[in-house]
């Protein structure tokens, strides 16, 4: 990366992190962009050029994360069944979430914004389109590619419900991944299923 894209991208780092405290302190809805630009140093115009939209500053690795499972699918180890590697993935995500007073707060913001629950959808949207583009092709492919995607959806609800509902975080991931296990081994060996067991 040269000098201009790394300058490029400080510069967008700088203003997603500036922006993420005082979404969380004072919700999504409740700051502008020229707040945020005011608080960096830079202007409304050039916080627009890194991001296209307000939810973007939020959401600022949803690209990332649209193509997320995609990327599990396509760097499986040979053989491996997809949904087992979705399954072992999401298992360690799980594993690894933050599940703190600070984690609390940024799922608060979420469940108390529509735009970014709208844009939640959206992402997940695009994550079953990129994953449907992966999965080895079979009739079912569009099918399994929303059973995942609903899954995972779902995983990230419940745990966003239990974290803010002051479940103990050890009880969460424990629970959580015990029940993925079962959700996506079902999947594995569903007799339609193109690749056959884990």
């Amino acid at each position: 990366m040269g000098l201009r894209e790394t300058k490029k991208q400080q510069t967008r780092t700088a203003i997603a992190d500036a922006a993420l405290p005082l979404f969380l302190e004072r919700g999504f809805d409740q700051v502008t962009v020229a707040e945020i630009a005011r608080h960096v140093g830079v202007s409304t115009n050039t916080v627009f050029n890194y991001f296209a939209t307000k939810e973007d500053l939020f959401f600022d690795r949803q690209h990332e994360v649209e193509q997320q499972l995609a990327t599990v699918v396509r760097e499986r180890p040979p053989g491996t069944c997809p949904v087992a590697a979705l399954r072992d993935d999401l298992r360690t995500a799980i594993g690894r979430a933050d599940l703190t007073p600070d984690s609390a707060t940024f799922h608060r913001t979420i469940e108390a914004s529509p735009a970014l629950r709208a844009r939640e959808r959206e992402i997940a949207d695009r994550a079953e389109t990129a994953l449907a583009a992966t999965l080895p092709p079979s009739p079912t492919t569009f099918l399994l590619a929303g059973a995942l995607i609903g899954a995972h959806r779902a995983t990230h609800r419940e745990l966003r419900h239990r974290l803010l509902s002051g479940h103990p975080p050890h009880t969460i991931a424990t629970d959580l991944a015990a029940a993925v296990t079962t959700a996506f081994d079902a999947l594995c060996r569903c007799p339609q299923h193109p690749w056959g067991p884990s």
